[in-house]
């Protein structure tokens, strides 16, 4: 079932709150973009210590190591110096795995 809010195929960080604000007209439009700000931040936050951050159903975050390696440069084809890098990584939970492949889901048990 296709969620009536979500009408593009991207959804910005403004949509989200004015999404929440809709489902929770009790709350003040100000007060739900601070408690996405403040999540969307705890996030963050914790990624950038290196911590792992789980939502049940959702799905997990967390960051990985690139090692340095040589790369090439696609216009020129000369090889370049790529420095280490850390990279988010998101895991999808099994809730969300089911709900985007519903017929997938007696499979994977």
């Amino acid at each position: 079932m296709k969620n009536q809010f979500f009408q593009g195929a991207t959804v910005i960080k403004s949509e989200l709150v004015q999404i929440v604000a809709a489902r929770n007209p009790h709350l003040y439009h100000r007060d739900v973009e601070n408690i996405v700000n403040a999540v969307l931040d705890e996030i963050t936050d914790a990624l950038a210590s290196g911590n792992r951050v789980e939502l049940r159903g959702f799905g997990a975050f967390s960051v990985k190591n690139r090692p340095s390696r040589s790369g090439r440069n696609p216009r020129t084809g000369e090889s370049v110096f790529v420095e280490e890098k850390w990279v988010p990584f998101f895991k999808t939970g099994k809730e969300l795995r089911e709900r985007l492949n519903p017929g997938l889901a007696d499979e994977d048990d």
